[in-house]
């Protein structure tokens, strides 16, 4: 940005004093927000299922799509959340302002079902892993998070519930230790990690569009510009940058930093759990697995008990950081779009409409584990809609990024705008090749 972009009023008024954490880690995540918070959501206990099968199915050589994809969701991500910053409305308001009804109504009902699906598979496979630790009855787990996670979100503080969130990320350093516990053949995952091996059959495209798919998913570009506009609407000395363009520089860079982390985190967590597995069940000849909680389990025998209570302890640890974002998500779309008052730092009182989206995305979710429907098969049908919503959500994204009408003096363009249009491209890609993949 151009000093000619900032308004002369830059010389900001002096911030109040605030209380420093006390440690270096508190001060890192002081700083960090949505970005950190969406990054790590984006490992929930469905796309750890995910890169647990890459791994297993194709051992170290896929590791190269973690940092083919690391700017591309980066990108999306950062435009997603300059969209809330500039404009002071998430993904969903901002289209209801700018685009035909009927394209906002086809959109939110998309992505209610493929986040309920979501939910309901991330329980089933919260409730898998508690029953590998403790044993017990899996119906008693799935009601257990998630009244614990409609709870909290509707009745916690904001502040503080935010906060919970960020500390919950330090879960996912679990996968990490997981690689000092298995016998990783490093040369082979290095080579896997930083040269592209591509295999032109059925079963390699369908894994990279799997994977694609679960890196870039809408829930995360409605949570993450949701979360920018929430904490400028409670901060009071804030404002949407299209009003308020002398605070641009320093928010911008929080953003870029912000996200950049976030997804830095997430697909090293992602990169870890695929060389865990390579290391583990690709190596013992183990290459079906279709959940979280079989990976968990069939580290066991191959890895020891503590390889597979780190993994359990994963799983139930990211589905609590990533139910809220998912719920969340339909809530903070639904809302927006009917301009309703939204926020999880508005009392219930006052959000009754946007709460009640909420807990009842929750509670199908719930529901959804006492019906004969396979979850397999449902997280196939999610990934389905999640594939057909993702791109148009993204192509409107981009266009509103790039409209003064939306964006005033703050339109996305640059590197920036190319990042965005390619991480389009890739995912209209993955639309296609999952057709063509059904049909063949």
């Amino acid at each position: 940005m151009t000093a000619k972009d900032v308004d002369s009023s830059t010389k900001a008024r002096p911030a109040k004093p605030q209380s420093q954490p006390a440690s270096r880690l508190g001060r890192l995540l002081n700083s960090l927000g949505p970005g950190l918070i969406t990054g790590a959501s984006d490992d929930d206990p469905s796309g750890i299922g995910t890169y647990s099968q890459a791994g297993a199915q194709l051992g170290y050589s896929i590791g190269w799509t973690m940092l083919m994809t690391y700017p591309l969701m980066t990108g999306i991500q950062e435009i997603s959340a300059r969209l809330g910053r500039v404009t002071g409305h998430g993904l969903a308001g901002n289209v209801c302002r700018h685009y035909p009804a009927s394209v906002l109504n086809v959109l939110i009902t998309l992505l209610f079902v493929a986040n309920t699906i979501n939910i309901g598979a991330d329980l089933g496979a919260m409730a898998d892993a508690t029953k590998l630790l403790i044993g017990g009855p899996g119906f008693l787990y799935v009601l257990l998070f998630g009244v614990i996670s409609v709870t909290a979100q509707i009745f916690s503080d904001y502040k503080h519930y935010v906060a919970v969130l960020k500390w919950l990320t330090l879960v996912l350093f679990a996968y990490v230790a997981g690689l000092a516990i298995v016998q990783v053949r490093w040369a082979e995952a290095l080579q896997g990690t930083l040269i592209p091996q591509l295999q032109w059959d059925q079963s390699f495209l369908t894994t990279l569009v799997a994977i694609l798919g679960t890196t870039i998913s809408p829930y995360l570009f409605i949570w993450q510009s949701s979360q920018e506009a929430e904490d400028e609407r409670i901060d009071k000395h804030k404002k949407p940058l299209v009003k308020a363009p002398q605070q641009a520089p320093g928010e911008l860079r929080r953003i870029r930093i912000d996200t950049a982390v976030g997804m830095a985190f997430s697909n090293l967590i992602a990169l870890a759990i695929m060389l865990t597995t390579a290391a583990t069940l690709h190596s013992a000849g183990m290459t079906n697995v279709e959940t979280s909680a079989q990976a968990a389990e069939a580290l066991r025998p191959i890895a020891g008990r503590l390889a597979e209570f780190v993994f359990a302890i994963g799983i139930i640890g990211t589905g609590l950081l990533a139910i809220p974002v998912l719920a969340g998500s339909t809530a903070y779309a639904v809302g927006e779009g009917r301009k309703w008052p939204v926020g999880l730092s508005r009392k219930p009182k006052r959000a009754v409409a946007f709460y009640g989206v909420l807990a009842l995305s929750c509670g199908l979710g719930i529901a959804l584990n006492f019906t004969p429907i396979n979850p397999i098969s449902a997280l196939f049908w999610s990934a389905v809609v999640n594939g057909i919503l993702a791109a148009p959500m993204m192509v409107l994204l981009m266009l509103m990024s790039r409209k003064k009408a939306v964006m005033g003096r703050f339109v996305v363009s640059g590197a920036l705008a190319w990042l965005g249009w390619i991480a389009t491209a890739a995912m209209g890609f993955c639309v296609i090749a999952m057709a063509v993949s059904a049909l063949s």
